[in-house]
C-alpha cells in the first residue's frame, strides 16, 4: 500500500508566456505523471490547479483547497513541477516549506530543482533558499517591467485598462484605443443634456428606468462586453441611480481625455488597492473621439458645484438655486413658500438676518426676480451679438498687424543672429588649432556662443506662439459668443439659459441686482479690441 496520498498542485500566472509548453499546465501535470511512474509508495489523489494566478500571493483558490486537504489528513504529500509553481513570495515560501508543510507531516517534492523534503540529501537548506530568493527577485523584475511599460503607455495616450467606461468599447483594430459606442454614447449624451436642462441626478436616473435603458454594468453584461463589478454598479440587475448618473457626469473622458493611473498597489507583494494624489494622474488629451463637448462638460462641473436644491419630490432643480447671493453679507439666498389666502407666494431672503450680521436683509418675490432677471440677459445678449457682429465687420489682420508685423520683424532678426553666430562658431577650431586662441579662450567662446544660439531658438518659439494666439483670438472668441447667440431668441428663462449664461446674481434691493455673466472677462476684452480698432480707423 502506497506510504503517501499526493496532490499534484498545477499553477501559471497571466504573466508567464504561455506559449512555452515547459511553462503549460499539460505539461506541468505530464512531467508529475511520469516521476510518479518511478515512485509506487505515492499515490495520486487529487490534482490542484490555479491557471492565471500570481506566485507573489497565497489567496489562491485551489491552493486554499490543497490546504483543506492537508489539514484534513486527505493528503500528505505535494507534488510540484518547481519551487515557483508553490510560490514565488520569499518569506511566504519559506513558511509554508520549513514550518506549516513540516507540521502536517507533508512531504513536498520539486521535481526540477530535485528538492524532496523525505531526504535529507534531496534539496538542503541553503539551496532551498537560493531558489527563493531568485523566485522573488524574478517577481520584483516583472512587475517593474510591467509598470514601466504601462506607464509609458499610459504617458503615450494608449489605453490600458481591461473594462472601457460606459459609452466607450476597444477598436477591434489597437486594443489600446477607445472607439464611441453609439447606443451607449447617446445615453450619455442625453445625461448632459438632462443635467444642463436642470434636472436633478435622482430623476435622470428615474427616468432611464422608466423608458427601459439598461444600466452601465447590466448593458455590458447583456452585450458580453468586459465589465467588472467594481464599476458603475454592483449587481447585474441594478437600476440607474443618482451616483451611478452623477459618476458618468463627472468622468472626464467624456470630452476625449484620457486620465489613467489614478490607483495603484503600494509594490508587487501588496495588492492593496490605493488611490494616488490627483498630480500624479496622467492625463492626455485628445487620445479618442469626444461624446461631449469640453464647453458641455465644463458647464456641468459648474452646475454640479453649485448648491442644486431641489424641489420635495426631487424632480427638478430650482431655476436660481445656487446663483442668489445676497449683496449685504455674501451668504446664499434661500427660497422660501408662504400661502396667504390660499395663494402662494415664492420669494428668497438671506437667511443670516440682522441678528447675525446682515445690516440690510432683502425680501425678493421669485415672480419679480425672474421678471429683472430676464430683462437684463436679453439686454446682455443684444450687447453681445453686436459687439461679435461689429467686430467681424472689422479686419482682423488691421486690429493685428502691428503685432504680428512686429512678432515677424523680431523672428527675422534673431534668425539672422543665429546665422552670424554660426558662422562665428564654425570658425573657433580654426583659430584654435592655429593658435590664435588657447584652449580656455577658445572653450569660453564656444560655450558663450552655444547658450545664446539656444536663447535666441526660444525666442523664436515664443515669437511664434505669440503669433498662433494672436491668430486663434477670432475663433477663441466665437467660441464664447456662440453661447450667447443660442439664446437670441429667448422669450422666457429657464434653468439652461441660467446656468450657461449667468455665474451668480448679487441681490442689493428690492429694486437693484447685479448680474455676473459667464465669460465677462472675454466681453471686457471684445469691447476693449473694438475700441482699439475704432481709434486705429480715426487715426488713418
Amino acid at each position: 500500500m502506497p506510504k503517501y496520498q499526493a496532490t499534484a498542485y498545477l499553477r501559471l500566472s497571466y504573466t508567464e508566456n504561455r506559449e512555452y509548453e515547459s511553462d503549460s499546465i499539460a505539461n506541468q501535470k505530464k512531467l508529475i505523471e511520469d516521476y510518479l511512474k518511478g515512485h509506487p509508495d505515492i499515490e495520486l489523489v487529487s490534482e490542484k490547479v490555479d491557471d492565471g494566478y500570481s506566485g507573489i500571493l497565497f489567496d489562491r483558490p485551489a491552493f486554499q483547497e490543497m490546504m483543506q486537504d492537508i489539514m484534513a489528513g486527505k493528503v500528505n504529500c505535494v507534488i510540484v513541477k518547481d519551487l515557483s509553481r508553490l510560490g514565488r513570495e520569499y518569506i511566504e515560501t519559506g513558511r509554508y516549506l520549513r514550518r506549516i508543510f513540516p507540521a502536517y507531516g507533508v512531504r513536498f517534492i520539486a521535481i526540477n530543482d530535485s528538492i524532496d523534503t523525505a531526504h535529507e540529501h534531496a534539496g538542503d537548506d541553503l539551496s532551498i533558499s537560493m531558489k527563493n530568493l531568485i523566485n522573488d527577485a524574478y517577481c520584483h523584475d516583472i512587475s517593474v517591467k510591467t509598470r514601466s511599460a504601462l506607464e509609458v503607455k499610459r504617458k503615450k495616450g494608449d489605453y490600458v485598462g481591461a473594462c472601457p467606461v460606459y459609452g466607450y468599447r476597444k477598436s477591434e483594430e489597437n486594443r489600446n484605443q477607445l472607439v464611441v459606442d453609439e447606443y451607449a454614447a447617446r445615453v450619455v449624451r442625453d445625461i448632459f443634456r438632462a443635467k444642463i436642462d436642470g434636472r436633478s441626478a435622482k430623476r435622470i436616473a428615474d427616468e432611464l428606468n422608466a423608458l427601459g435603458v439598461l444600466s452601465p454594468l447590466a448593458y455590458k453584461i447583456n452585450r458580453g462586453l468586459p465589465h467588472s463589478k467594481g464599476g458603475f454598479a454592483d449587481r447585474p440587475d441594478t437600476k440607474w441611480s443618482a451616483t451611478t448618473v452623477i459618476r458618468i457626469l463627472q468622468d472626464e473622458i467624456y470630452t476625449g481625455t484620457l486620465v489613467q493611473g489614478r490607483q495603484g498597489t503600494y509594490n508587487h507583494k501588496i495588492k492593496e488597492v490605493i488611490r494616488k494624489p490627483e498630480e500624479e494622474w496622467i492625463r492626455v488629451e485628445n487620445t479618442h473621439e469626444a461624446i461631449i463637448r469640453k464647453a458641455d462638460f465644463d458647464l456641468v462641473q459648474h452646475i454640479m458645484g453649485l448648491d442644486t436644491r431641489t424641489a420635495p419630490e426631487g424632480e427638478k432643480v430650482y431655476l436660481f438655486s445656487g446663483l442668489l447671493v445676497c449683496g449685504c453679507c455674501g451668504t446664499r439666498m434661500t427660497r422660501k413658500t408662504n400661502t396667504i389666502g390660499g395663494k402662494k407666494y415664492i420669494y428668497y431672503h438671506c437667511p443670516t438676518g440682522k441678528k447675525h450680521g446682515c445690516t440690510h436683509p432683502v425680501m425678493l418675490r421669485e415672480d419679480d426676480l425672474i421678471q429683472c432677471v430676464l430683462a437684463s440677459v436679453q439686454a446682455h445678449i443684444k450687447n453681445v451679438v453686436s459687439v461679435d457682429e461689429l467686430l467681424n465687420s472689422i479686419s482682423e489682420e488691421s486690429i493685428n498687424r502691428e503685432l504680428v508685423a512686429g512678432c515677424k520683424a523680431q523672428i527675422a532678426e534673431n534668425k539672422a543672429q543665429l546665422e552670424q553666430i554660426s558662422v562665428f562658431k564654425a570658425g573657433l577650431y580654426e583659430s584654435f588649432v592655429n593658435g590664435i586662441l588657447d584652449k580656455a579662450e577658445y572653450k569660453a567662446l564656444r560655450d558663450g556662443y552655444t547658450g545664446r544660439m539656444e536663447e535666441l531658438r526660444s525666442a523664436i518659439g515664443r515669437l511664434r506662439q505669440e503669433m498662433e494666439r494672436v491668430t486663434d483670438r477670432t475663433s477663441e472668441r466665437q467660441k464664447w459668443t456662440r453661447q450667447f447667440r443660442e439664446f437670441s431668441n429667448m422669450a422666457e428663462l429657464d434653468r439652461r439659459t441660467v446656468v450657461t449664461l449667468i455665474q451668480s446674481i448679487r441681490i442689493i434691493s428690492k429694486t437693484e441686482i447685479k448680474i455676473n455673466f459667464r465669460y465677462q472677462m472675454e466681453y471686457d476684452a471684445a469691447l476693449q479690441k473694438l475700441s482699439q480698432a475704432r481709434l486705429e480707423q480715426e487715426a488713418v
